[in-house]
């Protein structure tokens, strides 16, 4: 089985791009971030065609998540944790039963900056996510959690620390509570397989941060332990984060995880 989670930056500016990757790796179950799609225009149609159920929470030209498998996705769930920041609503979460596993596609909230009230409303949606895996790990034996984080875990998960310094996405409350996370049980699977490589999974469009290798590991795919112990490979799609045939790609590349 292979196990895809991947932030398009617009499925609809992109959605020739994520097509042509799809159909040439056909993963079991993908978990997409940033679809930036209303809640009835998601391309299920487009899906169908390569053999996929998709599900999908949005609100439009922000936001919006979706698992897409080959399997219908049963038990789906949107709106279970707060998301509402300044009034508006956000689709930032989403999750289904797939067989026996669990699965969450999420989009964790940026935070811009340690003092914009972004980044207090970051803090409280990672609350809200703990407390809800927290009732899923008591219900389900299989989870797996994955999406754009905006955090990277570590600072081998970034470029260069010092760059950084200051800034949302390496702060110590965002890592707190990622590892509080984790600490229900989950595992961060790329990096349990990988444990001395520098992978990332975004770079910025600007100054060639791509081709200078200036980026982040900031999409994760957390796992029960016993879906852990089927995993046998884990590992960030660089080649999708070029340009194909299919036009520009998103700002991050696929993260794939191959079970046995």
């Amino acid at each position: 089985m292979k196990f895809v989670t991947w932030n398009v930056n617009s499925l609809n500016a992109r959605l020739a791009f994520v097509l042509e990757w799809v159909a040439a790796n056909s993963p079991e179950i993908l978990c997409l971030q940033e679809t930036k799609l209303k809640e009835d225009e998601f391309p299920v149609e487009a899906f169908e065609e390569l053999g996929y159920f998709s599900a999908h929470s949005g609100q439009g030209r922000w936001n919006g998540v979706a698992i897409v498998s080959k399997t219908q996705p049963e038990s789906v769930t949107k709106g279970a944790i707060t998301e509402e920041f300044e009034l508006h609503k956000e689709a930032r979460h989403i999750s289904g039963t797939i067989g026996d596993i669990r699965v969450h596609s999420v989009y964790v909230p940026n935070g811009r900056s340690l003092s914009d009230p972004h980044y207090l409303y970051k803090l409280m949606w990672l609350k809200n996510l703990k407390e809800l895996l927290a009732l899923e790990s008591a219900r389900y034996s299989d989870i797996i959690v994955a999406g754009d984080f905006n955090i990277a875990p570590g600072d081998e998960d970034v470029w260069d620390p010092a760059a950084l310094e200051g800034s949302t996405h390496v702060s110590q409350e965002e890592r707190k509570l990622l590892s509080e996370i984790m600490d229900l049980g989950l595992i961060d699977i790329h990096r349990a397989l990988n444990p001395h490589k520098k992978e990332f999974s975004w770079w910025d469009y600007r100054n060639g941060a791509f081709h200078k290798g200036e980026g982040m590991r900031i999409d994760l795919a957390l796992l029960s332990p016993n879906l852990s112990k089927r995993v046998i490979r884990a590992y960030v799609d660089r080649n999708a984060r070029k340009t194909s045939r299919a036009g520009k790609p998103s700002d991050h590349a696929p993260l794939v995880v191959e079970f046995n």
